[in-house]
């Protein structure tokens, strides 16, 4: 098995059998309450859930954040959660496609369009990998092996420093995610890993020509944590330690993007699990929800149809719960949420 696909089967292992939650540091959702209304004054069965996404319909602001890809396993992951995300109406994201720009072979593990026709698909490749020989036309090149409707770059620094193979030349990338947006004909996005991305950096990167943000931030996986238990370097497992708090809060890093992006397109993720967290994530200015290792379990189960009806079960309940907040706080749609002043910050 080549480098890159083993690393990514060692990741789906270690995030499905390991702690590598943040410790320490939590999204910030907790510190949230919405004012309950008593009086909502609009019916249940008429709040619409409904969005639309880079020119597609959706049923709800909601995606499946990027995850894996590259191997067997991680292909009938993606083909599951593909499945779900077109019966519900949800985006999806795949994981970073390197390993089918390495070796042609690994491809199909990111072909998801025959599951998945109705909904968007983001392509994803490493940003920094525009410093270790990616082109502009191999970015082109994933975006036409998923026939994706958007492509998401990958900010991941800490992760490739705690890496045992990491990439860590993150110099001069801001001039050449400029040049790629300008190239391609097809959005480009920007995207953390987990440990989010501040107002500044969402400033400079909207300005070089990004058309999306996912803020990602931290409070759910910490990929220091995942790559401390591939690592055979004792002074990097030790040191992960120290990290294990680092980032920003994703609920901080949505407030503070959507303050100096007043027109951006942000999806939160980073720690999510329940359509409430979706509803708090939207009503402090996000456009869309992401949901990454929380799907992963059911995912991966071995029963293909089994694991696609629990993941079919898992998005509706999210949704039931985005619905039911909404109908909380007298939000009959999307915009009413993205408006409401019934979000209260307890510290």
């Amino acid at each position: 098995m080549a480098i890159t696909a083993k690393r990514k089967a060692e990741h789906i292992r270690i995030c499905l059998q390991e702690q590598v939650n943040s410790n320490g540091i939590l999204t910030g959702f907790e510190q949230y309450r919405f004012k309950h209304n008593a009086l909502p004054e609009l019916a249940f069965d008429q709040i619409s859930l409904e969005t639309s996404w880079l020119g597609y319909p959706l049923k709800a602001p909601l995606l499946v954040s990027s995850m894996t890809g590259g191997t067997d396993e991680a292909g009938a992951i993606n083909r599951r959660l593909a499945i779900a995300a077109e019966e519900r109406g949800w985006a999806i994201g795949l994981g970073s496609m390197r390993a089918a720009l390495e070796d042609e072979a690994l491809a199909a593990s990111f072909y998801i369009r025959k599951e998945a026709p109705s909904v968007p698909i983001i392509a994803n490749v490493g940003a920094v990998q525009l410093n270790y020989g990616f082109q502009t036309d191999t970015c082109r090149k994933a975006v036409d092996i998923s026939q994706a409707d958007a492509l998401v770059l990958h900010l991941n620094s800490m992760q490739e420093v705690f890496q045992p193979e990491g990439d860590t030349d993150f110099s001069s990338l801001l001039v050449k995610i400029e040049k790629l947006c300008a190239a391609l004909d097809i959005p480009v996005g920007v995207k953390e890993v987990g440990w989010g991305i501040d107002g500044a950096a969402a400033s400079k990167l909207y300005e070089a020509g990004v058309s999306f943000i996912d803020v990602a931030g931290a409070g759910g996986t910490s990929w220091s944590q995942v790559e401390k238990y591939r690592t055979n370097d004792p002074m990097r497992r030790l040191a992960a330690e120290a990290f294990a708090d680092w980032g920003i809060p994703t609920t901080a890093c949505i407030a503070e993007v959507r303050q100096a992006l007043p027109e951006a397109t942000i999806i939160a993720s980073g720690g999510l699990h329940t359509g409430v967290d979706a509803a708090k994530a939207i009503a402090l200015g996000a456009n869309l929800a992401g949901f990454g290792r929380a799907l992963l379990p059911q995912a991966a189960q071995g029963d293909s149809q089994w694991s696609v009806q629990q993941l079919i079960a898992q998005f509706e309940r999210i949704e039931f719960e985005l619905h039911a907040a909404m109908f909380g706080i007298g939000a009959g749609t999307i915009v009413e949420l993205q408006q409401t002043s019934r979000l209260q910050h307890y510290i």
